[in-house]
């Protein structure tokens, strides 16, 4: 009896150490490499864009901490460097805001900031909401002059309080001209990044950045250098710029695309989002793993059917989105269009925006023909 028991200690022990050996080395690697629990979502655009409003879509969203624009701080306080310059100093701040770093910012704001320096603070509904405001619930759809009037007077620290209660961190960015630089970010191990290429056609964007040259001085500045944004040819070296940095990330987000970029890259055009809002914003919530509530359905249909003309700078309250978006086309001379359509036509024959040949075809051509269906 006494032996028959010293042998089933023996065989619990050998199975004990198969499962051991066997077992644990696979545990712990699939521990390595579990991805981070947050989701990092970058809408990368550029000015003049609808990146705003489409930043709008995910900021409302209970589950997400948005910020908008933070690299603003760096571009001021290095606004004597150049675009690709300020590339490095750009990333490494998106890098520390997706993991909720704040202290990033004491490189660029005063050891006195409040909540309310940070750049457009009050288009995050997140610091409008517990904990960063105690004024309004996660769930409210909050609007910025609500959050600004009530939420502005909370300390900084709040910032980063508030992101590290979320599931999903998002940042929409216009300072960014190469996908490449933001390799680093998505072989970061640390990191769970998607990122949303959102484009205009030109010519809306054109139009669009005349209306607010003021506010996009500096900005160009950076962008071509100040020689070039002179005279009548400045706007037009800026956009071709800018058209060129959409062909280079469109092509190495969607081309030839390394291991690390498949299913992480989505080309949207903001034309497609004002002709069916509801569908586009499920899609990218569908990319960005987020479930698109009943609540913000309705709020992205209201947003959209509007009778704003949203001609302020920033300004995302309601607006007839589908006729803003094409109101270049009555307003801008054909000349000009011309213009713009020779810069960019790399840009527009890749993206799927059809060029215009006459004022007459400008003024009539139909949505379907003027756009390429994505």
């Amino acid at each position: 009896m006494v032996k028959s028991r010293r042998v089933q200690v023996l065989l619990i022990l050998v199975v004990l150490s198969f499962l051991l050996i066997h077992f644990l080395p696979c545990s712990n690697n699939a521990h390595m490499e579990e991805k981070p629990s947050a989701v990092h979502i970058l809408i990368l655009s550029s000015w003049r864009s609808g990146s705003s409003f489409t930043g709008q879509i995910f900021s409302q969203h209970p589950s997400v901490f948005y910020l908008m624009e933070p690299a603003w701080h760096v571009w001021v306080k290095m606004y004597q460097n150049s675009a690709k310059v300020l590339h490095m100093a750009v990333r490494d701040l998106v890098r520390s805001v997706f993991l909720c770093d704040m202290s990033v910012f004491d490189a660029y704001m005063s050891s006195q900031k409040k909540k309310s320096d940070l750049f457009q603070w009050e288009t995050s509904r997140a610091l409008c909401s517990p904990p960063a405001c105690d004024s309004f619930s996660r769930s409210d759809i909050i609007t910025a002059g609500n959050c600004k009037t009530i939420c502005g007077k909370y300390p900084f620290s709040k910032v980063e309080e508030a992101c590290k209660t979320y599931s999903h961190v998002a940042i929409k960015e216009v300072r960014f001209f190469d996908l490449k630089v933001l390799y680093p970010l998505l072989t970061d191990p640390s990191l769970n990044l998607k990122i949303i290429h959102l484009v205009r056609d030109p010519r809306a964007v054109f139009r669009s950045r005349e209306n607010t040259m003021a506010d996009l001085r500096r900005d160009s500045n950076i962008v071509v250098g100040s020689q070039k944004t002179k005279g009548e040819m400045g706007p037009y070296n800026t956009m071709q710029v800018i058209c060129k940095s959409h062909v280079e990330i469109y092509k190495a987000g969607s081309q030839a695309v390394p291991s690390f970029l498949k299913d992480r890259y989505l080309l949207v055009r903001y034309e497609d989002i004002v002709r069916d809002p509801l569908a586009r914003a499920a899609q990218m919530y569908r990319f960005a793993e987020l479930h698109f509530t009943p609540e913000l359905q309705k709020w992205v249909h209201n947003i959209t059917h509007g009778k704003g003309h949203g001609a302020q700078a920033f300004d995302i309250g309601s607006r007839d989105a589908l006729r803003v978006s094409q109101a270049w086309r009555k307003t801008l001379p054909f000349q000009k269009i011309e213009k713009v359509q020779n810069v960019c036509k790399d840009a527009m024959d890749l993206l799927g925006y059809r060029l215009v040949q006459s004022e007459e075809e400008q003024k009539n051509m139909s949505l379907d023909l003027l756009f390429a269906q994505n």
